[in-house]
């Protein structure tokens, strides 16, 4: 859920979520975004973030993932949109308190992956 209305599944299980923590520590930018600009706010994070795929690798290997085992960026994304277009969207889980339902998390990502 966010502070903007917007509620979405990010993973299914603390595995997934991990790994998608791992590839794409970003992902919190990602709402809203065609595929370019997620681009733009995953090189500006590396930017920020200087040794990255270093620090993901030495925190995969403490939780017992094997880095060359994670998926790609890519994957990943294509995976939060996969949920994003799922049965869980439609049920509209996340009620506001006006009754009113959240609007998908990764509506325009959506659409960018059409």
């Amino acid at each position: 859920m966010s502070l903007d209305g917007e509620a979405g599944l990010l993973a299914i299980g603390l595995p997934e979520l991990v790994r998608l923590c791992l590839v794409a520590p970003w992902w919190r930018d990602a709402p809203g975004r065609t595929a370019g600009d997620l681009q733009a706010v995953a090189n500006e994070y590396r930017e920020d973030m200087p040794g990255l795929e270093r620090r993901r690798d030495r925190a995969a290997l403490a939780l017992g993932i094997d880095p060359a085992g994670l998926p790609s960026e890519a994957a990943v994304l294509a995976r939060v949109v996969e949920l994003s277009r799922g049965p869980v969207v439609e049920a509209r889980l996340v009620v506001g308190y006006e009754g009113d339902p959240f609007a998908p998390l990764f509506g325009a990502v959506t659409a960018a992956a059409d």
